[in-house]
């Protein structure tokens, strides 16, 4: 849970953008490194080290070593990420890649083209979309990072 409430702490705090970043550095440090991102104070010297190269030198004091390490060993955002868990499991996503689409089509990252495109045609037939981001008012994120995107 520690990288899954920096993760959205660094996204309210910087957008999500930033996070995104973050996330996949995380992912090459898990993934491919070999790491535990139970071990928060290696969690929180590769996310400095990863969110000093990212963003401006006067930013880098609320991204220090301690900042991150301080964060992660105390309770922030474990209310916001365990509503959103409740959330997944009242959606039936038990497992990822999984995408939701207008709050409430669940379809499997492995699922064949085939399903995508009818999702996405039936959205296109009513011509907006009917749902947007069911996480950003339970994650804390406001509409304005929601809106910015995570696109650089």
């Amino acid at each position: 849970m520690a990288s899954h409430r920096l993760i959205q702490h660094i996204g309210k705090a910087f957008g999500l953008n930033i996070s995104e970043a973050l996330y996949d550095r995380l992912n090459v440090y898990y993934f491919v490194e070999g790491h535990s991102l139970n071990d928060k104070p290696r969690l929180a010297e590769i996310a400095s080290e990863t969110l000093r190269s990212l963003l401006p030198e006067s930013e880098h004091d609320k991204v220090s070593v301690k900042t991150l390490l301080d964060f992660l060993r105390g309770s922030e955002g474990r209310k916001e990420i365990g509503c959103a868990l409740q959330k997944l499991r009242e959606l039936g996503v038990y497992s990822i890649p999984k995408f939701i689409i207008e709050g409430q089509a669940v379809v499997d990252g492995a699922a064949h083209h085939s399903v995508f495109t009818n999702v996405f045609r039936s959205i296109e037939r009513k011509g907006k979309s009917a749902g947007g981001p069911i996480f950003g008012k339970i994650l804390g994120v406001s509409d304005h990072a929601i809106q910015q995107g995570s696109y650089w």
